[in-house]
């Protein structure tokens, strides 16, 4: 059996250490925190999270929980697929 061939963009974004999703989840975590006006330390405080994970979450660089993701959503008052979405 023929092994299978990556696309490009995979390979490039696995040499950084950062995949679509987490950088997807970066984008919209930033997006959603700035729309509220909220610092990352107020973020942090109102998800009980440390403002270290919300930094790396923000910097594609966190493998964070689902209980992790679900209360940063909750304290930005969306659902956690909305972290996800496009």
């Amino acid at each position: 059996m023929l092994p299978l061939a990556l696309p490009a963009c995979f390979k490039i974004g696995m040499a950084r250490g950062r995949s679509r999703t987490k950088e997807t989840l970066a984008r919209n975590a930033v997006r959603l925190r700035r729309l509220r006006k909220f610092s990352q330390a107020e973020l942090a405080a109102r998800a009980r999270v440390t403002q270290a994970l919300v930094s790396a979450i923000e910097l594609s660089r966190a493998n964070p929980t689902v209980e992790s993701l679900d209360r940063i959503a909750a304290a930005l008052g969306v659902g956690i697929g909305e972290l996800f979405g496009g």
